[in-house]
């Protein structure tokens, strides 16, 4: 068995909406049938017992490698308490080879479980042992590492149950929320709308409380000092007992509370030095340790935190008893649980000590064996919800606090006997404000229940709009694709949300634009430029050219589109790569962006292309379809049922919506040629479709559509149209039979004396498709002149040139054939057989370089 080709699928893709690993899986002779393997899968059962019923054990000879490495990959995933579900393994159309497909949710451990199962698979075929306890050991803590904590893990879940865009934009905990120009970030229990100062603010002690006090918020008396005579004399000034922290602490890292004696304030200095250079001394609150949540304006949670401790049994010791408490499933080293192992350290003895205990002690039945001073849950405290309990005025205070520093989320701690009294009314007082508070405490706490802390920092950070809907974060997300056309469309889409106000982000096969600027170039048609744009800050909508490459590589860059465009899929292209073989094949994948358009959206969809227009039951959304011909039996069924159509009428794109129906002249689209040019017309009504699906008006559709022009800056390579010295010529980067087909439609509608076409061939099409080309064109051209790119594309130098040749040899209007090197010697070659009233139609490669050329001969003609 050999696994070759490992990628990792990290949004909707050709298999499920899930992210997925998947890789090509080689097998061959008794590979190709595990029941042909004496005792394979006993002993693969032996070394893995949970794959349970994941082997169908009925069905052995239909069951290959590649499939056991498939169950072996997704049960490896869920023992070690990843939820996943999915998996598939399909055969190519080469015999023996596979596509194995298994969900992950966080990819490194799905590689590592890929890669483990390979092993695992192995291990039992070769009968050598596999460790199956330290695999999932490394899975599980692999998982943990890298997964979100309890705190992002929240606000992302609560922001994923509003359907808002979710992006993790590293390993740690920084997640983008929303797309484009309503983007905002979280980091844990920070936001974007987190202060820098506000943080420093909360992180200097001395300096919170100095605002808090000036705000009439009760606070205990403290001051900074510089070492340990000055502590034990500030305790003395404050008056015992005291509290000794560093100035700028977090997690209650180096603080000691309730020392009543010199030596104990003497220790508790040089250990908070251990943390920070700044410590300070005040005086110590009697009564429960609070925190309380505040996010925006509102209390939102309060809980009492205890700190770690165990209760004797009269039985255990001190040390037996820790263990019993670390044992309790919920408590971890890490964040990663609701609870943490209590740390039985140095500190822990000190404070044993305080209480006349060792490690070996054992307390009596129902001691209460402190085993730190601080409460907070990272060192393995406790937290009971109290949030009911909070007095008014108590929680008013909180809020206050909050505000006066300038957090919009602050976990506040509190030092008072109850919850149910004004801190004033108590001598309580707040001895704390933190910002990014730890939300485990408030999420899943050790007593009372969880509140939904997550859905208000979402609720804070995407608020409900006047409308009363509450904002989801997303911007217009139009999706196009198809064989040809999809890059006019792009833009005429992109022209549209322009005159609507909209700054439009796009990506195309030539680069992705923000506001008409190209801040990249190449094919940017894939999911990472898909990305790049819906993470751009000044893109208030978002055009996403998508082709099939990207989808087979990586998914979709995006959850879900607003629009989905299937421009045409006719006789297809790149056919034969990555396994993709028929127009089926290629419908399928570009079938992608269709089922995943959202519940309220629309698929745009060419009716009068029986490829495309079987994709419609796929969209969970509603449909709407165009076509030239207002009779063809896909569109007027769907016109019957009153449904959304585009056609042509009597010189008009009509827009009919059951006895609805809006006109745009086609003279107003001069990318038409007032209907002339087929292709440009389905395109307009793909662009026109859209809008109306977005529900913008028609006086903006119709002002953006006239302002458009298909030229070289608008539209490079794209029909565009140039006269030199009385002749036309026609620039284009059609490179398929389908777009040859449309452009020889398109100029038979051009008058002309003589006709002349300049092609070349790519290199990774099939035989077939590159001799296509030619085929069609010979009908429609007198003269052509073919030549070799720079590019070959796996092709031995002239052999695409023949291809092209054979493809002429039955062309009966084809005169004269003239083949060169260059693309540019190719372009002047045909210019110079030009005669006034002639018509050229140059196939380029190079489509920048080309472009420039011609207008550079042109220039130098006029």
């Amino acid at each position: 068995m050999d696994v070759s080709r490992i990628r990792a699928l990290r949004g909707p893709n050709l298999w499920s909406r899930h992210t997925a690993i998947q890789a090509i899986v080689t097998c061959t002779g008794n590979e190709l049938a595990i029941a042909r393997l004496p005792g394979f899968e006993t002993r693969l059962r032996a070394r893995f017992p949970e794959l349970g019923e994941l082997i169908p054990t009925d069905h052995l000879d239909s069951v290959s490698m590649a499939h056991a490495l498939e169950y072996a990959a997704l049960g490896l995933q869920a023992q070690a308490g990843c939820p996943v579900t999915f998996s598939r393994t399909t055969q190519t159309v080469d015999t023996g080879v596979y596509q194995v497909v298994v969900e992950y949710t966080e990819e490194d451990v799905g590689r590592l479980a890929f890669e483990r199962a390979e092993q695992l698979c192995q291990a039992a075929l070769d009968d050598t042992p596999f460790d199956l306890d330290a695999t999932l050991k490394e899975l599980r803590e692999l998982d943990e590492d890298i997964r979100l904590g309890p705190s992002t893990g929240a606000i992302v879940a609560a922001a994923a149950a509003r359907h808002i865009p979710i992006r993790r934009l590293t390993q740690g905990s920084l997640v983008q929320l929303g797309w484009g120009s309503k983007q905002k970030r979280i980091q844990a229990a920070e936001t974007s709308f987190t202060s820098a100062i506000a943080e420093a603010i909360a992180q200097d002690k001395e300096l919170t409380k100095q605002l808090l006090h000036a705000a009439g918020v009760a606070v205990p008396y403290g001051r900074p000092v510089d070492d340990e005579d000055d502590a034990w004399a500030a305790a003395q000034e404050i008056g015992l007992p005291v509290v000794v922290k560093p100035q700028d602490g977090n997690q209650g890292k180096g603080i000691s509370v309730n020392l009543t004696t010199e030596e104990q304030i003497r220790q508790a200095y040089r250990v908070a030095i251990e943390f920070r250079d700044n410590i300070m001394v005040e005086r110590f609150l009697p009564g429960h340790d609070y925190r309380l949540l505040v996010i925006g304006d509102k209390l939102i949670a309060a809980a009492r935190r205890e700190p770690p401790l165990v209760i004797g049994d009269g039985t255990h010791s001190v040390r037996e008893l820790v263990d019993i408490v670390n044992s309790d499933p919920r408590r971890s080293d890490g964040h990663a649980t609701s609870l943490t192992k209590i740390r039985f350290d140095d500190i822990a003895l000190a404070r044993l000590a305080e209480q006349g205990y060792t490690a070996d002690s054992v307390p009596e039945r129902g001691a209460r064996v402190i085993l730190r001073n601080n409460a907070n849950l990272s060192t393995g405290g406790t937290a009971t919800d109290v949030t009911d309990d909070v007095h008014p005025e108590l929680a008013a205070a909180a809020v206050a606090a909050a505000q006066t520093v300038g957090l919009d989320i602050a976990g506040i701690d509190v030092v008072c006997e109850t919850m149910l009294k004004p801190l004033e009314a108590q001598g309580g007082g707040i001895v704390e404000v933190n910002a990014a508070p730890g939300l485990r405490m408030h999420l899943a706490p050790s007593f009372g229940k969880g509140r939904p802390v997550g859905e208000a920092i979402i609720g804070m950070m995407y608020p409900e709009g006047s409308d009363g809907k509450a904002d989801n974060g997303r911007i217009p997300v139009v999706a196009v694709t198809g064989t040809n056309g999809k890059t006019t469309t792009s833009r005429l889409i992109g022209r549209i949300f322009e005159e609507n106000g909209l700054r439009v982000g796009m990506t195309s096969t030539d680069g992705i634009y923000v506001q008409n600027q190209r801040i990249d170039d190449g094919d940017c048609s894939g999911p990472r430029s898909a990305r790049n744009v819906l993470a751009h800050p000044d893109v208030d909508a978002a055009v996403l050219e998508t082709a099939r490459g990207g989808l087979l590589r990586e998914g979709l860059g995006f959850d879900m589109c607003d629009v989905a465009v299937v421009t045409n899929i006719g006789l297809g292209d790149h056919l034969g790569l990555n396994y993709i073989t028929t127009v089926h094949d290629l419908a399928v994948i570009k079938r992608v962006i269709v089922e995943n358009v959202a519940p309220t959206g629309y698929a745009v969809l060419n009716a009068a292309d029986p490829v495309v227009a079987a994709m419609a039951p796929h969209c969970s959304g509603s449909v709407i379809f165009f076509a030239l011909d207002p009779l063809h039996p896909v569109l007027a069924t769907h016109r019957a049922q009153g449904k959304r159509v585009l056609y042509v009428d009597k010189g008009d794109i009509v827009c009919g919506e059951g006895r609805k129906k809006q006109r745009l002249p086609l003279a107003d689209i001069p990318l038409t040629r007032n209907g002339s040019i087929g292709f440009q017309v389905e395109n307009a009504m793909a662009a026109i479709a859209t809008a109306w699906a977005l529900n913008y008006d028609w006086d903006t559709i119709s002002r953006a559509l006239s302002g458009f022009v298909s030229d070289a800056a608008t539209a490079p390579g794209r029909f565009n149209v140039f006269d030199y010295k009385g002749a036309t010529l026609i620039a284009d980067y059609g490179h398929n039979p389908d777009a040859m087909l449309a452009l020889v439609r398109a100029v038979d509608a051009m008058p002309a004396s003589k006709r002349v076409v300049v092609i070349s061939g790519a290199g990774d099409r099939r035989d077939e498709d590159i001799r296509q080309q030619t085929e069609i064109l010979g009908t429609a051209f007198d003269e052509v002149v073919l030549y070799q790119d720079a590019c070959q594309r796996g092709r031995a130098d002239g052999e695409v040139i023949n291809l092209l040749r054979d493809g002429l040899k039955n062309a009966k209007r084809v005169r004269h054939v003239e083949a060169i090197t260059g693309e540019f010697l190719a372009i002047d070659t045909a210019l110079a057989r030009l005669q006034s009233g002639d018509l050229c139609l140059i196939l380029i490669d190079q489509v920048e370089e080309a472009l420039a050329h011609i207008a550079q001969r042109i220039a130098e003609n006029t």
